[in-house]
């Protein structure tokens, strides 16, 4: 719990504590933007009084921030087999010409869209390293730097992801010239993990993890001695997103890619599966028991045409799962959560298939593991309205047209989710500080015209 002094408080006429729905809600928050104290039924003294309903601001577990800058770039088909592979090429394209300035410029407005639709914290799985020629800038640390300050400008909570990335692809294949950017052996991986480490230290509201890309993209030796090496935090990578890769790991390691991991690497609560679409009942069954958290990207994995989750067997088998913007085609948590279901529901031909109980609200049931898998993902105090936890509340409408129906606490989460979407956010806070009112982002316009200015020049080449 924190120990701060109380700086400012609360009084929401309806929240969702960890215990329930609550009306009449006292929130006191603390100095270093930590919840102090959580009063049900009682107003602080001096509280400020807040007539919408209080929900704990969703963690986004995966994100490639400057893929924002590409919206609309991937939607002209390519050639026959038009696929991931070939979005790839294009995105390759796209970031071959980024300067720092510009990976800060997207990122930052990136965060405000996340921020005002209802994410507070991001996990950053960050592998735009070096210059376009490969070579590592003067600071080592320079992207990273970059990430820091548009967290910084947004006022998101961040967890930065440092991504090792050294082959190609599996048996060691040479990185391509769209890869050049990304590459890192080892030992410069470890200066890279080190130089992030002092920048994020300085960042109120973040933390550190590991993110070896992907089987393709590290040895199992690399892997081994990384996961060793950063022996706490959470590890993070891409694992059975695409049946190609499947495939490719089946011929080169002998075995499917989840398969691989619980097997060799033994995963447990640090990991975060990005993902894993393609696992067999069996592996899902494994990933659930492990304690791992999947890395869901719906609205991204229905972009790329990845394939749909076997989220009816891991939802059976109490598998723990978050959600994640990854390629930001869209920004809106309500609509991840809603894209869950759905191809939840296309695949099975039934409804409400993200629930394991009969009455229970699929809304709730979506919204709440979904704040317990990213918190776990992130490695962060957050997801909760709780003594302790990082005071990021999203605020809803309480008197918005669309809750006039709502006969239920929980039926406000499946108007939200099903319905009225991200319209019903008015106001958030991120470590207690308020960055979102009446639906828009304090620095709105001004990050906004930076990342115009940015992308139209990158569309000009």
């Amino acid at each position: 719990m924190s120990s701060e002094a109380v700086l400012r408080a609360y009084q929401f006429k309806k929240a969702l504590l960890p215990e329930g729905w609550a009306d009449d809600v006292g929130v006191e928050i603390g100095g270093d933007g930590l919840i102090v104290r959580v009063t049900p039924g009682s107003a602080p003294d001096g509280a400020e009084r807040v007539t919408g309903i209080a929900l704990p601001g969703m963690p986004n577990l995966h994100c490639h921030a400057f893929q924002k800058g590409m919206a609309g770039l991937g939607e002209r088909r390519g050639p026959a087999g038009d696929s991931f592979w070939t979005w790839r090429e294009v995105m390759y394209r796209f970031l071959a010409q980024l300067t720092p300035d510009d990976v800060e410029a997207i990122a930052a407005y990136a965060y405000i869209e996340m921020l005002e639709a209802g994410f507070t914290t991001v996990g950053e799985f960050h592998y735009l390293h070096h210059d376009p020629a490969g070579r590592p800038y003067a600071d080592i640390g320079e992207m990273a730097a970059r990430i820091a300050a548009a967290s910084a400008a947004s006022g998101i909570g961040l967890t930065l992801l440092p991504t090792l990335y050294t082959y190609g692809g599996f048996g060691g294949a040479a990185p391509n010239a769209g890869q050049i950017r990304f590459i890192n052996p080892t030992d410069r991986f470890v200066t890279l993990m080190e130089r992030s480490r002092e920048i994020v230290a300085k960042l109120p509201g973040a933390a550190m993890g590991i993110a070896p890309h992907s089987l393709r993209a590290v040895s199992p030796e690399q892997l081994r001695e990384v996961a060793a090496v950063f022996a706490s935090g959470p590890v993070h990578i891409h694992a059975a997103e695409q049946t190609k890769e499947v495939d490719d790991c089946v011929a080169s390691l002998g075995a499917r890619p989840v398969q691989w991991l619980l097997d060799e690497m033994g995963i447990d609560d640090r990991w975060c599966l990005i993902h894993a679409t393609h696992m067999t009942d069996d592996e899902t069954t494994r990933v659930a028991q492990s304690g791992a958290v999947a890395g869901l990207c719906p609205l991204t994995e229905g972009s790329l045409g990845d394939g749909i989750f076997n989220g009816e067997h891991y939802l059976a088998a109490d598998g723990r799962f978050g959600i994640g913007t990854d390629s930001n085609i869209q920004i809106d948590a309500p609509a991840e959560l809603r894209q869950l279901e759905y191809s939840q529901r296309l695949k099975t031909r039934a409804r409400n298939v993200m629930t394991t109980k009969e009455g229970e609200s699929t809304g709730r049931s979506l919204y709440a593991r979904a704040l317990s898998g990213g918190a776990q993902a992130l490695a962060q105090p957050i997801g909760a309205l709780a003594p302790g936890h990082r005071a990021d509340i999203v605020v809803l409408d309480a008197n918005h047209p669309d809750l006039a129906g709502a006969s239920s606490d929980d039926m406000v989460l499946d108007i939200l989710i099903f319905s009225a979407g991200r319209g019903l956010i008015r106001t958030v806070l991120a470590g207690g500080k308020t960055v979102v009112s009446e639906g828009r982002h304090h620095a709105r316009d001004a990050i906004a015209q930076k990342y115009r200015a940015t992308v139209s020049r990158l569309a000009k080449g």
